[in-house]
């Protein structure tokens, strides 16, 4: 786990692979509510086309089919959220609220298995399916662990509806154990309260402390569980045009109530980032997770913006994740030109020269695919990834030459931007590769772009015959995708 950094990527897949037992001290999470709304149309307002895994991410919608590996996953796992989650079922059948609350309650089991004995659970919600949610959190950390329902009470311009104004939202609070990290936060009484308890008024008045019975001051009520603040206005200096944005006064109470100064505050749902610039604000060590670039670019942005005595520059946060569709792919050329090539390298199953992650000068080959032919002689396609917004045709030719001075029988060009059209006519005159022992054939040069890669496209080479060149002379499967280097 790396702190004071966000990670890109499902949020299930980051707590299982980066975080430990019982590391983190406070967890907030603000997930989609499963209202059926849908911010797609914002969502690509602000970050165009391209967005795909994005979209889906943004989109506050669920489908059964979409969660039949976490349904069984959860329902399977002996947990009693499993038979929570079993008996929902057997009652609503192949609901979008069935497959929300299975999607959640196994990120819920991972928190759970992340905080600290002392630690604090806040999850943000509506009603639409709090009192779901509220079940499965009972089932996963105990209905003991049930500390207190906060109310977050807003006001906000009032639609002509047959129906009370939704004006609310839920936080459930949950701890993990007995004995909990909790500061006890005050508020001025207001002047109802000092009308109606006249007799304590030289003791209360407005901006006075009350007193307690050893005679230490307090600087007033003890917080109530009902919170009056303002939602985010169109003109408020803190909005960034994220839909579902928090007001920084909201994560600030919750973070001063449930964390000292240098724990660890986590939130794996981080949106655009206010719970971890709260967390900075108030000297508190943070890690948010979140699947879209969109927020990873926002968050980064922020937290440069609020503290440039920390973060000169957006690119001096710290990210840590792989990409899962082009728009993530941008980004991470843009974070890290060899974390790119690395994760590129992956997609079509190669290894860079020596099986080693080495940052310079590579001599024209950033991987290899390494193979047997018919006869049983070794050949090899060497790689060559671009991540920048151009490629150009001298780029192609120097890839020509270095499989020509390799004696490779196959030159791959693996690009983020499209290759223009006198690259392909090139690339269509280098001829065919055909393997020894075999009437097999295959393109001596091949362009593939990030975009073909994430749609499922792979290079046409031999494939029964793949080997792994760093390891052993065993065959490799052809559709090896995971990380081969670690991240």
């Amino acid at each position: 786990m790396h702190l004071n950094t966000l990670y890109f990527g499902d949020n299930l897949q980051v707590l299982r692979e980066h975080f430990p037992d019982e590391c983190v001290d406070l967890v907030y999470l603000d997930p989609p509510f499963n209202s059926k709304r849908d911010y797609n149309y914002i969502y690509r307002d602000l970050a165009g086309a391209g967005d795909t895994a994005q979209e889906q991410a943004f989109s506050d919608t669920w489908t059964f089919a979409g969660a039949a590996a976490e349904f069984r996953e959860v329902t399977e796992s002996g947990f009693p959220e499993g038979k929570l989650i079993d008996a929902l079922h057997e009652v609503f059948g192949d609901t979008s609220l069935v497959a929300y609350l299975s999607v959640m309650a196994l990120r819920l089991r991972e928190l759970r298995r992340i905080l600290k004995p002392t630690g604090s659970l806040y999850l943000h919600c509506d009603p639409t399916a709090g009192h779901y949610l509220k079940m499965v959190l009972d089932c996963v950390l105990g209905s003991s662990a049930f500390r207190s329902e906060v109310v977050w009470s807003y006001r906000r311009w009032p639609t002509r509806t047959p129906n009370y104004q939704h004006m609310h939202d839920l936080i459930y609070y949950y701890a993990r154990g007995q004995t909990v990290t909790f500061n006890v936060l005050y508020e001025p009484p207001s002047e109802s309260f000092l009308k109606r308890f006249r007799g304590m008024g030289n003791r209360l008045d407005r901006g006075a402390t009350t007193k307690r019975s050893s005679d230490e001051p307090t600087p007033g009520l003890p917080m109530r569980d009902v919170w009056d603040l303002s939602i985010l206005a169109g003109s408020s200096s803190e909005r960034l045009g994220y839909p579902t944005q928090k007001p920084l006064a909201l994560l600030n109470r919750i973070i001063a109530a449930s964390s000292n100064e240098g724990d660890v505050v986590l939130d794996p749902f981080c949106g655009c980032g206010t719970a971890v610039v709260a967390a900075q604000k108030l000297g508190r060590r943070w890690c948010g997770i979140d699947i879209t670039s969109l927020s990873v670019t926002l968050m980064r942005q922020r937290l440069a913006d609020s503290f440039p005595e920390i973060y000169p520059s957006p690119g001096d946060v710290p990210v840590i994740g792989l990409p899962k569709d082009l728009a993530g792919a941008r980004l991470l050329a843009e974070l890290d030109k060899y974390d790119f090539q690395f994760w590129a390298l992956t997609l079509v199953g190669a290894h860079p020269p020596g099986g080693t992650k080495k940052k310079g000068a590579d001599k024209g080959v950033d991987g290899e695919i390494l193979w047997r032919d018919g006869t049983g002689k070794l050949q090899k396609a060497v790689v060559s990834v671009k991540g920048g917004q151009s490629v150009t045709d001298t780029q192609l030719k120097d890839l020509i030459t270095t499989v020509d001075a390799a004696k490779a029988a196959v030159g791959l060009f693996v690009s983020l931007a499209q290759p223009t059209g006198p690259m392909r006519n090139r690339a269509a005159l280098g001829g065919n590769y055909t393997m020894a022992g075999t009437a097999a054939t295959y393109p001596r040069i091949q362009m593939l772009t990030i975009e073909e890669l994430l749609a499922g496209k792979r290079p046409d080479l031999p494939k029964s015959s793949r080997l792994d060149p760093h390891k052993s002379a065993r065959a490799v499967d052809d559709g090896t995708q995971g990380s081969l280097f670690g991240e």
